[in-house]
């Protein structure tokens, strides 16, 4: 990426247009190229300049966030848009609400009234530009960025022939054919880009599962309670925050709480959710690694690891543990990944038995699950 990326900053607040010029502009890569102060200057704005990438604040006067951004994805369905929402309870609805609509991303506001301008500049040195440099790296060498509605209608690129999700086509990165076995849970786990990824994977199940789910996404708490809230409403899948020491169910589909680690523990021929508080992993609470670890001494060979988009390396540990279980790991692939951290990792580790695109994968745990004898654990 030799040319710098343009980021558009639009927010009401010139405090925080400042605060996150002066964070992004520390990066060589980014120069901001112009500000507006409500959606309507947000919309002329893109025309105008033509931005890399735009960030876009909510609550505005005049027109709000969302709907400048219903506005943008008329015009310019595939330019990436990072909001930017406060951690609250309304914030979060309006952040599910903008995934809904389009939005590639989002980040949660600081609070420079509570934590101080340096505390400001640390949250979007680590959370904003990261996922900048990552959605603008994707918008410049793939044309398949589109919103999570509609969902995208053909199939993307992948590590050799996918058309037909049977043991004879799915492909290894190193051994050839992969013999899909069967599973009695799947574990998730999911950071940047989580939101839109999980919508659109959750809409394309056809049919309910006779394996319970487990999902770790990064995001704080409230956040992830929605969230389970809309895959619900998107999916024949019934998804929850579960509670500790909730019996899993097969055909539930469980989201770790934002603040929570969750594991699995076993009661007889039970599977037992538990919630902990136990210390950050790869500074994530709740962490993939942690569910993968625990799930993993389970089900054993019956477990399927599933890798999506995210920044940095967590789950790559846990899918170690799964791999020495003789459990099977799905990652997604680059091409559609927002930012190909976590997914990434576990390839270059040599843990993942198939790389596939997005709009497989759903197919793929399907198979699988059909193909479920109903043993727990690897007898």
């Amino acid at each position: 990426m030799n040319q710098k990326i343009k980021v558009l900053v639009v927010d009401d607040s010139s405090v925080m247009r400042k605060i996150i010029a002066r964070a992004i502009e520390k990066d060589a890569r980014i120069q901001v190229i112009g500000y507006a102060s409500n959606g309507m200057q947000a919309i002329e704005a893109v025309r105008t300049l033509n931005p890399d990438v735009v960030t876009l604040d909510i609550e505005m006067p005049e027109m709000d966030g969302l709907s400048a951004l219903r506005e943008l994805r008329k015009e310019h369905k595939r330019l990436p848009v990072i909001m930017f929402s406060s951690l609250t309870h309304r914030g979060a609805q309006s952040t599910m609400m903008a995934l809904t609509a389009g939005a590639s991303d989002y980040v949660g506001k600081p609070n420079t009234s509570s934590g101080g301008m340096e505390e400001s500049f640390k949250v979007l040195e680590t959370e904003l530009i990261p996922k900048i440099i990552g959605l603008a790296k994707r918008a410049r060498t793939s044309k398949s960025i589109v919103p999570p509605t509609p969902l995208p209608s053909t199939p993307i690129q992948t590590i050799g022939p996918t058309e037909r999700l049977t043991p004879a086509t799915t492909q290894t990165l190193t051994s050839g054919v992969v013999p899909t076995r069967a599973i009695c849970a799947v574990c998730i786990g999911v950071s940047t880009g989580g939101p839109v990824a999980l919508m659109q994977l959750f809409s394309q199940f056809k049919q309910s599962l006779p394996v319970p789910i487990f999902i770790v996404q990064h995001m704080p708490p409230t956040f992830t309670t929605l969230l389970a809230a809309r895959l619900s409403t998107t999916s024949l899948l019934s998804v929850k925050e579960p509670e500790d020491g909730e019996i899993a169910q097969s055909g539930m589909v469980y989201m770790a709480p934002g603040g929570f680690h969750m594991l699995l523990t076993a009661s007889g021929t039970k599977t037992v959710i538990r919630l902990t508080l136990d210390p950050p992993e790869n500074s994530c609470r709740p962490a993939a690694d942690v569910l993968f670890r625990s799930a993993a001494e389970i089900y054993g060979s019956s477990l399927l690891g599933v890798v999506l988009t995210g920044m940095g390396s967590d789950g790559t540990k846990g899918c170690q543990v799964i791999k020495s279980k003789h459990g099977q790991v799905i990652a997604q692939d680059e091409e559609s990944s927002v930012i190909w951290g976590m997914p990434g990792a576990v390839v270059r580790e040599g843990l993942a038995d198939t790389v596939l695109p997005l709009v497989k994968i759903a197919d793929e745990i399907a198979f699988r699950a059909r193909k479920t004898a109903g043993v727990r654990k690897d007898e």
